[in-house]
């Protein structure tokens, strides 16, 4: 302590252990750069929202397309997506319609994503969309480099 007050810094116990381990530092720029390496570090973690995206069964292709390009928009944030497709009226009758709508969005952005889960509510249908893990084919793709060379 001595030590710490003649250089005009603090003793800081950095592990709790017998004998207890402790650092002569400056213990307001301790502080402040921890507090900033958290931030970078919540900063660079990124937290998956669902976002929906509603659809009906029979939609026109143009608008279909439409909402293709609005799914993998969110996908390529790293968003997971649900797809709601309400049946209004009789339309219930016909589920086989809108699990084609519902396929063929899923087909559009199979390289984007993979299905997360599937469920069938009263009067629509939900299909949820995971972004796949962008890491993994670049890591094959440097493993690919590495072999040719």
């Amino acid at each position: 302590m001595q030590t710490a007050q003649e250089q005009g810094l603090d003793l800081v116990q950095v592990a709790n252990t017998t004998p207890p381990v402790c650092r002569i530092l400056d213990y307001g720029k301790y502080k402040y750069e921890q507090t900033k390496k958290d931030r970078k570090a919540k900063k660079s973690q990124r937290v998956g929202l669902l976002r929906e995206v509603r659809l009906r069964p029979k939609i026109e292709e143009h608008d279909l397309q439409a909402k293709i390009k609005t799914t993998r928009k969110l996908l390529e944030q790293g968003n997971k997506v649900k797809l709601l497709l309400r049946f209004r009226g009789r339309e219930i009758v016909y589920p086989e319609l809108g699990w084609k709508v519902l396929r063929e969005v899923a087909e559009a952005s199979k390289d984007l994503a993979v299905v997360a889960s599937t469920a069938n509510e009263q009067r629509s249908i939900s299909l949820v969309l995971a972004p796949v893990s962008l890491k993994k084919p670049k890591e094959t793709e440097t493993n690919a480099e590495t072999e040719n060379t």
